[in-house]
């Protein structure tokens, strides 16, 4: 592999997308996902950010859904690019509902995983995923 090169190696693009998926997916499913269902009703008595007006179990449930399920999804690289899209929007509603667009602060985290994110939507799973091997 050279390392002044413009031009990119399928394997190491690959691997490099591998890599994102199961790292971002991991600490997004075991960081969030999991604490939100073990605190629910905490988190509900507290209150939890409603930009749909759906009420904040059911925004929450579907935060749930993006955070628990969607990440496992992009692990192993099934439905990647869809699992990302619930990701994407919980993301946007974090970063500027919950953290008030403070990208640079509360909201750093929110920012980064949303900016992971649309990465994987736009590249897709690479080889090394379920998509590529139910595609052949």
């Amino acid at each position: 592999m050279k390392l002044m090169t413009s031009k990119y190696a399928e394997p190491s693009v690959s691997i490099a997308l591998l890599l994102l998926r199961i790292v971002s997916g991991s600490a997004m499913l075991m960081n969030h996902g999991l604490k939100k269902i073990n605190n629910f009703n905490a988190i509900v008595a507290k209150g939890f950010a409603d930009p749909f007006h759906i009420g904040v179990k059911a925004s929450l449930g579907l935060t749930l859904f993006a955070e628990v399920f969607c990440a496992g999804l992009i692990i192993i690289g099934l439905l990647t690019r869809l699992a990302t899209l619930p990701l994407i929007i919980a993301m946007i509603v974090a970063l500027f509902f919950a953290h008030s667009g403070d990208l640079y602060g509360e909201g750093e985290l929110s920012g980064l995983f949303l900016t992971i994110f649309i990465v994987i939507f736009l590249v897709g799973p690479g080889r090394y995923s379920l998509d590529k091997k139910i595609g052949k």
